[in-house]
């Protein structure tokens, strides 16, 4: 059994499903407990993918406690119904916690993939530190995307022969929707000229963000549109309305900084792969841009991917206003500093990830 909720869950789990679909030996029921609903409904029209269990849980305003108790009930029958052999959840959002607080509540032996995954605060990324944190308590299968993630693991004291290195599933994604030749439905995006301007692509979103180290990351792109005339930033902005509303007081119609509604994943993949580098406190998009070729400047305290820092392909730098001037303006000014982090070799994965790890689950219950 698979289960997922969100959008960025759902992105890494698709590749996995379709693996799934392609195997005799395996009957996969898929359950969405749709923590998001919009965005995660897009995602399964990409892939194609027709859920077995919805248990359509979203509600504005939703608490992680409303969460938490909706998902832990809906699946108890489900569970029961199904009595799968493993129940795969992938990431660190509430449902991937708490769906494996309900399989082990039902003694069913849980696969974690994108496990070993960690910042060092339990309160950033809030909650998915924590939440990263104890579904790997409960997990039979650690499925971690680097050897550095598997070195987590091992200082915690888990067993080596329980955790695989696999890549992240990821980069399986994006090769299944990356496309030369892309239409956008925005035609805003069609009309931007990527190859004369340096269009810079901006998401920020972090609850650990909200307030003044957003206000300095917005400040800091605003005044490099004002200085650097082939330069251009879209910004697809989070439904969070204070987000909405420091980016819309700062920005205040700016003509070079191009504020829209959030992208399905199709649409926002194919624009990464067509700017010159993104600003981004995501933890996501640090694994997906290097793929891309992209530089990554990432406007956050610390991450959970130190991967693509030590690679070089990504430079952690904090939401301080200078740091990310300066950084901004070396990598449009020097084109070997750009080239340095466009050319590194992704850290993160070879598109085989989900082939992996459907073949350690056959083969660990032969």
């Amino acid at each position: 059994m698979t289960v997922f909720g969100t959008r960025p869950e759902g992105i890494k789990m698709a590749p996995i499903i379709k693996e799934l679909e392609n195997r005799d030996e395996i009957q996969n029921i898929v359950c969405i407990t749709a923590q998001h609903r919009q965005m995660l409904d897009q995602v399964l029209d990409i892939f194609n993918i027709v859920p077995d269990y919805d248990l359509d849980i979203f509600k504005e305003g939703q608490s992680l406690i409303s969460i938490s108790r909706k998902v832990l009930a809906g699946l108890e029958e489900i569970i029961t119904k199904e009595s799968p052999d493993v129940l795969l959840v992938q990431g660190d959002t509430t449902t991937v916690f708490v769906a494996a607080l309900a399989a082990f509540y039902k003694k069913v032996k849980i696969g974690h993939i994108e496990a070993g995954l960690r910042s060092g605060n339990i309160y950033s990324p809030y909650p998915e530190e924590a939440n990263r944190k104890l579904t790997g308590v409960l997990a039979e299968y650690h499925f971690a995307p680097t050897e550095n993630n598997r070195n987590n693991l091992i200082r915690e004291n888990y067993p080596k022969e329980k955790i695989y290195v696999t890549g992240n599933t990821v980069i399986d994604a994006l090769d299944y929707v990356i496309k030369k030749d892309y239409k956008f439905c925005n035609p805003l995006l069609n009309r931007l000229d990527y190859k004369n301007k340096k269009v810079i692509l901006l998401t920020c979103h972090r609850r650990e963000n909200i307030g003044e180290p957003m206000k300095n990351i917005f400040t800091a792109i605003k005044d490099i549109a004002n200085e650097n005339e082939d330069v251009e930033i879209v910004f697809p902005i989070h439904l969070n309305p204070h987000v909405r509303s420091i980016a819309y007081k700062i920005f205040n119609d700016h003509e070079k900084v191009h504020l829209i509604e959030p992208l399905e994943y199709e649409e926002f993949t194919n624009l990464m792969s067509k700017v010159y580098l993104v600003v981004t406190d995501s933890g996501g998009l640090q694994e997906e841009a290097p793929a891309l070729g992209k530089p990554v400047l990432v406007v956050r305290e610390e991450t959970e991917r130190p991967e693509g820092i030590n690679a070089g392909t990504a430079r952690l730098v904090g939401t301080d206003y200078k740091e990310l001037y300066e950084n901004l303006k070396i990598l449009l000014s020097s084109k070997q500093e750009y080239e340095n982090m466009a050319k590194t070799i992704n850290p993160y994965g070879d598109g085989k990830s989900s082939k992996r790890i459907v073949d350690i689950i056959i083969n660990s219950n032969k």
